[in-house]
């Protein structure tokens, strides 16, 4: 029994470095061993995964970690929305128009901050697309069943703005809504509406744009800079092309997108097809975006919601 225990109680040779009586530099020369880099296991050695070898597999991680999360939370399809990050609410857009004209009755002369007043009346006359945007996110977050039915639901790119008031709709109801945030060189904070278990940071555009596609039954634009011109020129792209299926593309406000982009000119000049701009469609408000969706699923005989069996 004694030598049973013996043998139980005995330190294995691996568990400890050489002994300094054996060799008085074991120690050193196994420290500086144990330090390298090529020591430490791969998912801890940074200099590795940020290598650009290891590219590929930052991609696939980037892409798996939501689309793991995605799955066991239930979300089966999104309608994504895009829009302007600069886009505020009236209360906001109006207080900063009236600080600037505090600033301009000291200052009147003062052409910059003119020009800031310029901008500030613009953002006010625009807040009506952040109004409108949260109104749309409460629409698809009244749709479902109740705050755990994740067949249908909102998806943004997880910042402020247009982006903020439809995760803001989709908060007022009690449903879930998801953020798909980009690590930039200055620190995007996520807004404080998306659903915290669905809310996600990439590093990788590329990934986060395959996220907004990948479950899409609707896409919803509502009038942005560059960033909203990307996302909505590459997925006209990838519809016209064939590469992703037809879904219903919307445009929100007639009066920003048909002076923001003239495609009618481009099928007059031959290099877009008459039926491309049949791709998406315009309108003014959410209502009408809403019963667009649902009238283009009813015409195309699927369902917008997949009902289960109870």
């Amino acid at each position: 029994m004694s030598d049973k225990n013996n043998h139980i109680n005995e330190t294995m040779p691996w568990r400890h470095p050489k002994s300094v009586k054996e060799d008085p530099h074991a120690e050193e020369l196994v420290k500086k061993l144990v330090e390298s880099d090529s020591y430490k296991i791969a998912l801890e050695d940074m200099g590795f995964m940020n290598s650009y070898e290891a590219r590929g597999i930052r991609l696939e991680l980037d892409y798996l970690k939501a689309e793991l999360v995605m799955h066991r939370l239930g979300i089966e399809h999104t309608i994504g929305v895009f829009g302007s990050s600069r886009a505020v609410e009236y209360k906001t857009a109006k207080k900063k128009l009236n600080q600037l004209q505090k600033e301009l009755d000291k200052n009147p002369s003062s052409q910059e901050v003119r020009s800031k007043m310029n901008t500030a009346q613009r953002m006010l006359e625009k807040s009506v697309y952040y109004d409108d945007a949260r109104k749309f996110g409460s629409l698809v977050g009244s749709s479902g069943k109740g705050a755990d039915d994740c067949r249908v639901t909102i998806m943004t790119g997880g910042g402020p703005g247009i982006m903020e008031a439809a995760n803001r709709g989709a908060f007022d109801v009690g449903a879930k809504s998801i953020g798909l945030n980009i690590n930039l060189p200055h620190e995007q904070f996520p807004n404080p509406y998306i659903t915290p278990e669905l809310c996600f940071q990439f590093h990788y555009f590329a990934i986060r744009k395959l996220h907004f596609l990948n479950r899409a039954k609707a896409l919803v634009v509502y009038p942005g800079g560059f960033g909203t011109f990307d996302e909505l020129f590459e997925i006209l792209t990838l519809v016209q092309t064939e590469k992703s299926i037809a879904i219903p593309i919307v445009l929100v406000s007639k009066y920003f997108w048909n002076r923001a982009v003239n495609l009618e000119f481009l099928r007059e000049e031959g290099v877009i097809s008459y039926s491309d701009i049949d791709i998406f469609h315009i309108v003014d408000n959410a209502e009408e975006a809403w019963a667009y969706i649902t009238k283009w699923y009813e015409k195309k005989g699927e369902p917008l919601f997949n009902h289960k069996k109870e």
